[in-house]
């Protein structure tokens, strides 16, 4: 019975120092990502795009590599430890230059500068930091439930004034992205 316990209490250690480490290396990537696209298209640093018999590789799809290569070496492999924790790291980079495009998932060819990628940023990171952070449900008091209803109602009405945003910021920030996006190399 006392080494169930204290399987219980690794793997949940275990847990959390892995979610804390792809929320970290999630925020670190989408951070870095912005602040590159952001600076090659403003022509402050040369064009660090790949670009293959003329098409832009965006980095979404080196994301989708990495989710691919992890998710195998995490099924097959079945790291722990120091690996564990690299093949976290790697999820978390792989997440965040994924989700970093996901306007692009919802508007093909649209422009880098949706208002959807920067949700969905938001979104997985409270998520990544919720599960980081708090409590197992054992662990759970009414406290903790009303939070996590409340949590649950807000997230119906981000989703709501999510689809909604696309008008205000299309309106706002349009015309500034669209004139830095046009002049941007190809």
């Amino acid at each position: 019975m006392t080494d169930n316990i204290k399987y219980k209490s690794e793997y949940s250690q275990t847990t959390i120092r892995s979610a804390r480490t792809v929320l970290v290396t999630f925020l670190l990537t989408f951070m870095l990502a912005r602040m590159i696209v952001f600076l090659i298209m403003s022509h402050r640093i040369p064009d660090l795009y790949l670009h293959i018999e003329g098409s832009h590789i965006h980095h979404l799809n080196y994301g989708i590599f990495l989710l691919s290569g992890v998710g195998a070496y995490l099924i097959f492999g079945r790291p722990v430890g120091r690996s564990l924790k690299i093949a976290a790291g790697i999820y978390g980079a792989a997440m965040a230059l994924t989700f970093d495009e996901f306007g692009m998932w919802i508007h093909f060819g649209g422009s880098y500068w949706q208002r959807a990628s920067w949700d969905a940023v938001v979104v997985l990171s409270a998520g990544f930091g919720l599960i980081a952070f708090a409590p197992s449900l054992k662990r759970f008091h009414p406290h903790h439930w009303i939070t996590t209803l409340i949590l649950i109602l807000t997230l119906v009405l981000f989703l709501f004034l999510f689809f909604e945003s696309f008008k205000y910021a299309g309106i706002k920030l349009g015309p500034k992205l669209h004139q830095i996006e046009s002049t941007a190399p190809k």
